[in-house]
């Protein structure tokens, strides 16, 4: 998380009209005016959009990014007995610090690979996020988009369903499987399609069709003795909405959240959104296909891509 300077406040809201449905610009508010101390700073990360000043996550990135290579070295200096320490930075995706401990530091090499991506807190443990530009020539209203990140609500979430639902409750596993036959299936697809893979079948896709599923009910059903029934129920739940180009936001204008996950007024209010409206329909039905193929044929999967011809080696800097 960023801080801003004192007394200024972030004041999100959609952005209407001017990118994703989902995405937000922030504008900025100071509690005595903008007296002249404050220029320096709306001219290095502030862009005009609808003739307001607003927090430009393209500005604020590139400068996250400057200051993360200038701090690589002191951190490489104190680790150096410890690990190699490398930092990836790719157009259209946000920096990426790899951890590889050294051989004679530990028994067993395991390497790290940590997304940075600067945030503006917006309390209540909700963040805006920085959306890396599509490209070098990106216009003023991309440059001026933030994601949201509601993580800690998903984790009241998951803490008010693990109350509600049998101490045995098997609907983590069934995503962490589902997880895995993606990965999996990932390994034998090719591009172009391989990438729209991954992002069709997200992360945040896949919780947002578990969150979706789960609270149709009844928890109970749920127990671990079902645990191929409830996890072929979110497959099949997962091709429908694949089908039907529609799988909705959990937290951005749903109604019908559990009143343990409190939300502020600017997202309750704020206009629904289709987390698949950015994929065009013959996508989604490949991915759709792709899906139950993957399931019937999961044994077959599993045994293929888990033998060590197909595991990837680790990332090295």
């Amino acid at each position: 998380p960023l801080r801003l300077p004192p007394h200024l406040e972030p004041q999100p809201r959609c952005a209407d009209g001017l990118g994703p449905r989902g995405a937000f610009v922030c504008g900025l508010r100071a509690r005595a005016g903008w007296p002249r101390r404050y220029r320096p700073f709306a001219e290095g990360f502030c862009v005009e959009l609808q003739g307001r000043s607003h927090l430009s996550s393209g500005l604020v990135l590139r400068w996250f990014q400057g200051h993360l290579q200038r701090c690589l070295g002191a951190v490489r200096y104190r680790l150096q007995e410890r690990c190699r320490i490398s930092l990836s930075a790719c157009p259209g995706r946000p920096p990426t610090l790899h951890i590889v401990p050294c051989s004679d530091y530990v028994c067993c090499h395991i390497s790290m690979a940590v997304r940075l991506i600067p945030a503006i807190p917006l309390g209540d443990t909700l963040y805006l996020m920085a959306l890396p530009p599509e490209g070098p020539q990106a216009p003023p209203a991309p440059e001026a988009l933030w994601g949201l990140n509601a993580s800690r609500q998903e984790q009241r979430l998951l803490s008010w369903l693990k109350e509600q639902a049998p101490a045995s409750s098997c609907h983590l596993k069934c995503l962490q499987i589902l997880k895995g036959l993606r990965d999996l299936r990932g390994q034998g697809l090719e591009e172009p399609f391989c990438s729209q893979w991954g992002r069709v079948l997200s992360s945040y896709v896949l919780k947002t069709a578990l969150f979706s599923l789960l609270l149709q009910g009844p928890l109970e059903a749920w127990d671990e003795r079902f645990l191929l029934e409830r996890l072929e129920d979110l497959v099949l739940y997962l091709r429908d909405c694949l089908r039907k180009q529609v799988l909705m936001h959990f937290f951005l204008g749903n109604a019908s959240l559990p009143e343990a996950v409190a939300l502020p007024r600017f997202l309750k209010e704020a206009a629904p959104v289709n987390l698949l409206a950015a994929f065009d329909g013959p996508t989604l039905d490949l991915a759709a296909f792709q899906l139950i193929n993957t399931w019937i044929q999961a044994p077959h999967v599993i045994r293929m891509y888990s033998s060590p011809r197909y595991l990837r080696p680790a990332l090295t800097p």
